[in-house]
C-alpha cells in the first residue's frame, strides 16, 4: 500500500517506522530537516536541540523505541534543578532546604503547597477539563499561593490565555514531573543529544524503503474514490500530524484547535550564568518565560562552552526583533556582557503546541476527518500535556489503525 505521512516530527517518524517494513511510505516535511521540534543546530563540534528537550522515567513506549533502535546504551538519567527569578534575584527551589528558605511564601503556604503537590499526583486530570486552572488552584491552595507562585508560571507559559487554561493541564504537569529526589528531578537525555535518535529512526525508515521529502510543504490534500491525493500524488492512506488549521489550508474540512507558538533563543556562552541551576522560571516581566542552562544538566565537556536557552511562548505574531529583545533583557537581568556570548540562534515555531483551554477535551474529540488518520500534539495521547512519549504513542496508534484497516480489507477479500 502507498501511505503518505504529512509532517516529519516525532509522530510522523514513528508512524513511518512502523509502516515502512512492508508498505510504500512517503513523508512530506516542510522544513529542510526532519525531527519537528526535536531538530538540532549542528555546530562544528556538537549538535544541540533547537528547543530544549528531555524525557521521563515513565515514558515506556519511547524507552522501548530507543531499545529497538539500539540506543538504550545512550540513555542518561540526569538531575534537573529548578529555581525562580523574582525581584532581580535568583531563588533556588530544588532541595527541601532551599524551599524552606524561599522568602516569598510563608511557612503555612509552603506546607499547603507541598501537600497539594503530593495529593494532586493521584488526581484524575481528565475530570478537570471544564474547570479553569485559576478556579481549581484558588480553591485548593488559596489566592496567595495562586497569585504569587502559580500565576507567574502560567503567564510565562500561556500569556493572556493563562486564566482560561484547564486545570487538567496543571494537574498533569505536576504528575509528569513527580520523579524527584532531594537533589532534583530525574530526567532522561541521550548521549550527545537527540540528533542521534532522529538519525537512527530516519535511517531505519529509509532502509525499509521509506521516502523522506524535506523542503516539501503539503499544499493540497483531497479524496477521490478509493484514493487520497497529496500534492497530486495518489496514496491509499494518509496520516496527518500537522496542526488542524494547517490541514484546513490544504483543503480539508476539519475543526480547528487553539495553538500557541514558541520562540527559543539558544546561546553559546563563555561562563555559567544561573548559579548551577538548570531551569529558572522568570517571574519578573521579560520577553521570555524561562532561562534554561543546558550545561547545568548535560555535561559541559560535550560542548566546550556553556549552552543557554531563552524560552518564550506567544499567541500572536512575535515582534520582528524578538531575538534582540530577548538577548538584551537577558544580558541586563543576568549581568552578561555582549562579548561573553559566543554565538546565538533563534528558532520560531508558530504551532509549538495546543492551548489546553477549559473544554479542550471535547473539542479535541471533534477533530475527525473520515478516511484520514490524525496523530500529533493535538491528539488524545498528548492530552492534557504534550511530551515526547505522547507523540510516540500517537504515531504508533496511527500506524496500527492503518495496519488494522489493511488486514480487515484482506479478510473481506
Amino acid at each position: 500500500m502507498r501511505i503518505a505521512i504529512i509532517g516529519g516530527g516525532i509522530s510522523g517518524l514513528v508512524s513511518a517506522y512502523n509502516l515502512s517494513p512492508g508498505h510504500n511510505v512517503t513523508i512530506y516535511e516542510k522544513s529542510d530537516e526532519i525531527g519537528g521540534l526535536l531538530t538540532s543546530y549542528h555546530r562544528e563540534q556538537y549538535s544541540i536541540e533547537k528547543f530544549y528537550h528531555h524525557f521521563f522515567s515513565r515514558d515506556i513506549m519511547f524507552l522501548n523505541l530507543l531499545e529497538e533502535l539500539g540506543l538504550s546504551k545512550d540513555i542518561l538519567w540526569l538531575k534537573g534543578s529548578t529555581g525562580t527569578y523574582q525581584n532581580g534575584m535568583i531563588y533556588p527551589l530544588t532541595t527541601p532546604f532551599e524551599i524552606l528558605r524561599y522568602p516569598l511564601l510563608s511557612i503555612g503556604d509552603k506546607i499547603r503547597l507541598a501537600l497539594f503537590m503530593k495529593q494532586v499526583r493521584n488526581v484524575d486530570s481528565s475530570e478537570l477539563d471544564l474547570i479553569s486552572t485559576e478556579k481549581y488552584l484558588t480553591e485548593r491552595v488559596g489566592k496567595n499561593i495562586y497569585r504569587s507562585f502559580f500565576k507567574p508560571l502560567l503567564n510565562s507559559k500561556f500569556g493572556k490565555n493563562a486564566d482560561s487554561i484547564s486545570a487538567a493541564w496543571v494537574v498533569s504537569r505536576v504528575a509528569i514531573r513527580s520523579d524527584r529526589g532531594i537533589t532534583g528531578e530525574r530526567l532522561g537525555y541521550l548521549n550527545n543529544g537527540f540528533s542521534g535518535f532522529i538519525s537512527a529512526i530516519s535511517e531505519k525508515i529509509r532502509n525499509s524503503g521509506g521516502i523522506i521529502h524535506t523542503k516539501s510543504p503539503v499544499v493540497m490534500v483531497r479524496n477521490e474514490g478509493d484514493f487520497w491525493y497529496v500534492n497530486d500524488e495518489p496514496f491509499d492512506y494518509v496520516i496527518s500530524t500537522i496542526a488542524p488549521v494547517l490541514l484546513k489550508k490544504c483543503g480539508i474540512n476539519i475543526p480547528d484547535l487553539p495553538y500557541q507558538g514558541a520562540a527559543c533563543v539558544t546561546l553559546g556562552l563563555k561562563r555559567s550564568i544561573t548559579n548551577g541551576i538548570y531551569w529558572i522560571n522568570l517571574y519578573d516581566k521579560a520577553p521570555y518565560g524561562a532561562v534554561i542552562e543546558h550545561t547545568c544538566f548535560a555535561p559541559l565537556e560535550w560542548y566546550g562552552e556553556h549552552i543557554m536557552y531563552l524560552a518564550s511562548y506567544y499567541s500572536e505574531e512575535p515582534a520582528s526583533d524578538i531575538k534582540d529583545q530577548m538577548i538584551s533583557d537577558f544580558c541586563i537581568k543576568f549581568s552578561v556582557k555582549p562579548d561573553e556570548i559566543l554565538w546565538s540562534e533563534i528558532a520560531i515555531e508558530p504551532f509549538a503546541g495546543p492551548l489546553y483551554k477549559s473544554g479542550y477535551k471535547n473539542l479535541m474529540k471533534s477533530v475527525l476527518v473520515p478516511g484520514l488518520v490524525l496523530a500529533g500534539m493535538f491528539s488524545e495521547e498528548n492530552y492534557p500535556e504534550r511530551s515526547i512519549e505522547g507523540s510516540v504513542r500517537a504515531g504508533k496508534r496511527a500506524a496500527m489503525e492503518i495496519l488494522d484497516t489493511i488486514r480487515e480489507r484482506e479478510v473481506r477479500q
